[in-house]
């Protein structure tokens, strides 16, 4: 160790606990508010999952890829959601370094995850449209849990990297974040170093994880757009754009979001801006989800009227509840169904 080095470490008491500022305001409300969505993401990723195994009609690469997608939402929320419920009871907002580091972590390494996820939903759709005769010889099973299992093991070295890198830092000064949980952009602005090539890095990782899976999405949506143009009927190009709305929808939330969290120049406004975003690709678009992906369905209205009657008159009612074809949209209708 030289002289510069002791002399720094004399000087300045390295921060160990940091202090998640968030919102202060009515935790009493927050805590309500956050309790019952991360309910209702549990609920509605869980009943995703739990009907696109059991019906053997759903068994498609379309729906893997979605079942996918919800496990990972339920774990994505899990990361942030539990803690700061904890924080608003108990009033003690703060963080041990170690389980900062955890937590950002696994944000990043899920986060990261979905990036490359969604490019694959959008691969699975070019597939489906532009090349439907060799759709199911090139998407088999093993390719889909291949492509799943690749996004993952691609995040995880990247994003361990991007730990090790953040944690080395000196943290000296000031230990309040402001933000809702450890994410890489507030805890290094309490870093006491230069941290310019901790910003290449993040945006370098960022580059990975958002433009290029986004640039292979709108590659393959623009393929799609020119074979739904090419349709003659009317009907068809209708149907067929509705297989893909739902995960555009998601594409523009996610990817908007991350774009301007980890690619935008820094500045004092965009701090608050930011914090507001987090909220939206960590919280929101985990529970939109499961309605983004539920609500196109156009036989909901005839399907739940016999589900309802069924339940309210099931000694008089006896009817048949026929699966949707592979391609058609998860309904809430058949979850029911399974209950």
């Amino acid at each position: 160790m030289d002289l510069g080095q002791a002399n720094y470490k004399q000087n300045h008491s390295t921060v160990q606990v940091f202090i998640l500022v968030g919102y202060q305001a009515y935790p009493a409300l927050l805590f309500m508010v956050f309790l019952a969505t991360y309910t209702m993401i549990l609920l509605g990723n869980g009943l995703i999952v739990v009907v696109t195994t059991l019906d053997p009609a759903l068994h498609s690469p379309m729906y893997f890829f979605l079942r996918s997608l919800s496990g990972l939402e339920m774990c994505y929320t899990s990361v942030t959601l539990p803690k700061m419920m904890a924080n608003l009871v108990s009033g003690d907002r703060s963080i041990s370094l170690p389980a900062c580091a955890s937590q950002m972590f696994f944000l990043l390494f899920l986060g990261g995850a979905e990036c490359f996820l969604l490019g694959a939903m959008a691969y699975d759709r070019y597939l489906a449209i532009c090349r439907p005769l060799h759709y199911m010889t090139i998407m088999s099973h093993r390719v889909c849990v291949g492509m799943v299992a690749g996004s993952f093991a691609i995040s995880l070295p990247l994003q361990l990297f991007q730990i090790g890198i953040v944690f080395s830092l000196p943290f000296c000064g000031s230990n309040e974040i402001d933000h809702f949980f450890c994410d890489i952009p507030p805890v290094l602005s309490l870093a006491c170093a230069d941290i310019y090539s901790n910003e290449m890095s993040v945006f370098a990782a960022s580059v990975v994880f958002v433009i290029i899976p986004f640039l292979l999405i709108l590659a393959s949506y623009v393929q799609i757009a020119k074979a739904i143009l090419c349709m003659p009927s009317a009907t068809g190009r209708r149907k067929t754009f509705s297989t893909c709305s739902s995960h555009l929808t998601v594409v523009i939330l996610f990817y908007g979001s991350a774009m301007i969290v980890y690619l935008c120049p820094k500045t004092p406004e965009s701090v608050k801006v930011n914090k507001l975003l987090s909220l939206l690709y960590a919280i929101i678009i985990p529970l939109c989800n499961p309605l983004i992906y539920t609500l196109r369905n156009r036989e909901n209205d005839s399907i739940l009227k016999k589900v309802t009657s069924f339940i309210f008159h099931s000694n008089e009612l006896e009817f048949a509840w026929t699966p949707p074809p592979p391609n058609a949209p998860v309904s809430w209708h058949s979850v029911l169904y399974w209950f």
